[in-house]
């Protein structure tokens, strides 16, 4: 069984952060524009990376996750 890819987690509030991330999504620049191109593995890997950097927000920590 092959994994279903996840839509994606854009929100419509585009805006690159001091941290290096979207303020709406917590993707990367490369990761937004790469994002259709990744496959489904790694589209959850990204999505895994903007909990982790979502959490890391809402904590008020700062810098790359």
């Amino acid at each position: 069984m092959s994994l279903s890819a996840p839509n994606s987690p854009c929100i419509g509030i585009c805006n690159i952060g001091p941290a290096g991330w979207c303020v709406g999504c917590y993707r990367t620049l490369p990761e937004i524009a790469g994002w259709m191109r990744l496959d489904a593995a790694a589209q959850w890997t990204v999505i895994r990376a903007c909990e982790t950097r979502r959490a890391a927000s809402a904590r008020g920590a700062t810098g790359s996750v």
